[in-house]
């Protein structure tokens, strides 16, 4: 009986310590994914209004950052969203942000940019790409329903870099 008892504690904890290995390595998925990428500032253009946005150095920003220039079509969702499908799939690392802020550029499944206008707390899982530097007027830029939107590199910035 002793024996039998001793065994099942050894496979307990070896499911604990699998389960907080588990955990970790999210952590470290979640830290990178929160960088910023070196050489990473965009234009965001909606009708005359621009924004700078920083990406993130992950797979998928920069998967994105490789398809710029790019001008969509977005469309409105849920009075707090635009969204445009991609022709192709990017690379995702999608996880639950639980929240999240106006200027947020996310990745939804793998083929789906998504550009919050509104905080909100979320149930659905994104792949963070980045976000723009100070959202201040995007909602109104934005409208209320769909509306044309240009993605490009920022030179402004890229020059900076260069220059350092």
């Amino acid at each position: 009986m002793k024996r039998s008892f001793s065994m099942i504690l050894i496979f307990i904890s070896f499911l604990v310590s699998g389960a907080s290995s588990c955990n970790q390595d999210d952590d470290n998925i979640n830290m990178e994914n929160k960088t910023p990428m070196a050489n990473g500032k965009i234009k965001i253009t909606v009708n005359s209004q621009t924004f700078t946005a920083t990406l993130l150095d992950n797979n998928s920003a920069m998967a994105f950052k490789e398809m710029l220039p790019m001008t969509v079509e977005m469309i409105e969702l849920n009075r707090n969203e635009k969204y445009v499908r991609l022709p192709e799939n990017l690379p995702m690392n999608a996880s639950n942000p639980g929240t999240i802020r106006p200027g947020d550029l996310m990745l939804y499944g793998s083929n789906t940019v998504v550009l919050f206008y509104e905080g909100l707390n979320t149930s659905y899982s994104y792949t963070r790409m980045g976000n723009i530097d100070d959202p201040t007027g995007l909602r109104n830029a934005l409208g209320t329903g769909n509306v044309t939107v240009t993605f490009e590199m920022d030179k402004n910035s890229a020059l900076l870099e260069l220059n350092k």
